[in-house]
């Protein structure tokens, strides 16, 4: 944890009400985690607003800007935006509790809270499960559609439909 601790905010001697955090991030803020990661070359802002209240703390992150994906199409590599953002409140206890998504229990000692996690979530959540890029043409596409796998075993099914053996068996296994 002492890697991250570049992205530790520290409350403890902030005054209630509203405050900004700004951190960049890029490929050395993604190497301190140990996971493979599915988009080079990260240039992206992390906001954190923090609005401190006597007994909580509300984090607000925002992130935004681009990393490199490849195209599961082309294999091209492209530019994609990325902007995604969490709420956090943040409540006092006697120990450390993340169980809840929305909510999460920190020691009343603490004096700092590590975003890092949060941040590295936050991105995760921007990347899209397809990645394709916006040079894909629609010729590309219907190329693609025409010899899916799906499109294949849907014209095996009819095959199998118009064969009376088939349905034969269909019978046979229905009644079991």
């Amino acid at each position: 944890m002492d890697k991250l601790r570049n992205y530790d905010v520290s409350f403890s001697g902030l005054k209630n009400g509203k405050h900004v955090f700004k951190f960049e991030i890029d490929n050395a803020f993604f190497q301190l985690f140990d996971t493979e990661q599915e988009f080079t070359n990260p240039k992206i802002t992390a906001d954190v607003f923090l609005e401190k209240h006597t007994t909580f703390l509300e984090f607000e992150i925002k992130i935004h800007g681009t990393v490199e994906l490849i195209c599961d199409i082309t294999n091209d590599e492209f530019n994609y935006p990325v902007e995604h953002e969490i709420k956090i409140l943040i409540n006092f206890g006697e120990e450390y509790d993340d169980s809840n998504e929305e909510v999460i229990t920190i020691p009343a000692s603490d004096h700092a809270f590590n975003v890092a996690q949060l941040i590295y979530e936050n991105v995760q959540l921007s990347i899209p499960m397809k990645k394709i890029s916006p040079n894909v043409t629609d010729e590309d596409l219907e190329i693609l559609n025409r010899f899916s796998p799906k499109d294949i075993e849907e014209s095996e099914e009819e095959e199998h439909e118009s064969d009376p053996r088939w349905d034969a068996l269909r019978k046979l296994k229905d009644n079991n």
